[in-house]
């Protein structure tokens, strides 16, 4: 597989939300604007490439028997990492993301990532994997925020560019779904005539 297929099959082919079905926690509660969708699926990027160059780094080294703890250990270690740097330069993204920022640490795609690819491949790959996997995620929670945005609130990245409310049911947990479901059927029928 050639290093820039490594990046781009996170996009379309294993998209994490769309196709491979990870992560519906944040997606679906963090998404309710296009600017929290970034700043999530920018978290979990930064912690899904640290996380995969240091576990396939490391792999040769674990036993077999303790790998699934040791990797978790990894990526509770930059998920730490992240989080105190976000309280001290990015206050306002933390408190908005709050609780989601620990939950990273047991985010399937990060764990699934790193027992799929990082612990069977090299590092290079592995980070490769990581970003392309992060920017995937990013993409698909941004796409849900500004769609969740503009029916909700009739406005994209907090610009308001429709007058009135908008339907509130967009901006509140059954929006989340009904957007992630249209969206997936949107997706998948891309894929197929692919």
């Amino acid at each position: 597989m050639s290093k820039w297929s490594l990046v781009t099959k996170g996009f379309v082919k294993d998209n994490p939300t769309f196709v491979l079905v990870l992560g519906m926690c944040p997606t679906l509660a963090t998404t309710t604007s296009a600017i929290n969708g970034l700043e999530m699926g920018l978290a979990t990027l930064f912690v899904l490439v640290l996380s995969n160059i240091a576990i396939s780094a490391l792999a040769p080294l674990v036993p077999d028997k303790v790998h699934i703890p040791v990797y978790i250990v990894v990526i509770a270690t930059f998920v730490t990492v992240l989080q105190l740097v976000m309280q001290a330069y990015a206050p306002g993204a933390y408190a908005t993301l709050g609780l989601f920022i620990p939950l990273i640490v047991v985010n399937c795609i990060v764990l699934g990532r790193a027992e799929a690819f990082a612990n069977k491949n090299t590092v290079v790959d592995s980070a490769l994997d990581g970003l392309g996997i992060g920017l995937g995620f990013t993409l698909s929670l941004t796409v849900i925020g500004l769609v969740r945005e503009i029916l909700g609130s009739g406005s994209a990245f907090g610009f308001k560019f429709i007058p009135g409310d908008g339907m509130l049911a967009f901006v509140m947990a059954p929006g989340a779904f009904i957007v992630l479901g249209y969206l997936m059927v949107l997706f998948n029928k891309y894929l197929k005539k692919k």
